[in-house]
């Protein structure tokens, strides 16, 4: 198995402009994947995102850099990097959503990257890689079932 990059295309019935929303303003990253979002979508702002109660131990919180803001064609950024770190291409993971316009909705390209290039050993690559698939391919649906729920809302 290669564990290199997670690569998904999915149809989302709205226009890129609204599915670029949706994956960049907190507000909207709320409703389908973490529970907390505190970002500012432009390049090189950092901030955070959380997911469970965040008074727990049991919360997981991540910090994230932007890397590209280019609405409405691409929205990436760096995570999964220890605290206190500046996100490099050698210590973290780098997600990228692509949106092409697709008739009346937008094909969005997702991938992430930088699993092997993090320099884990075998079994903690696996396991990392294993999770992120788990967690994208538990998201992403959500993502497309959180938008046509926005644009059919009057």
């Amino acid at each position: 198995m290669e564990y290199g990059s997670i690569e998904r295309e999915i149809h989302v019935e709205a226009a890129p402009e609204v599915v670029y929303e949706v994956i960049s303003a907190p507000e909207h990253l709320r409703e389908w994947w973490p529970d907390e979002a505190e970002l500012e979508p432009v390049p090189d702002a950092t901030g955070v995102i959380s997911f469970g109660d965040r008074t727990t131990p049991d919360a997981k919180v991540v910090s994230l850099t932007v890397m590209e803001a280019d609405p409405p064609r691409r929205f990436s950024f760096r995570w999964v990097y220890d605290e206190g770190a500046t996100a490099t291409s050698t210590n973290s993971l780098l997600v990228t959503f692509d949106l092409v316009p697709s008739g009346a909705g937008t094909l969005l390209r997702f991938t992430e990257a930088g699993f092997r290039e993090r320099g884990w050993e075998a079994a903690v690559l696996e396991e990392a890689y294993r999770e992120h698939v788990t967690g994208w391919d538990h998201f992403l649906p959500r993502l497309v079932t959180y938008v046509a729920r926005l644009v059919s809302t009057p």
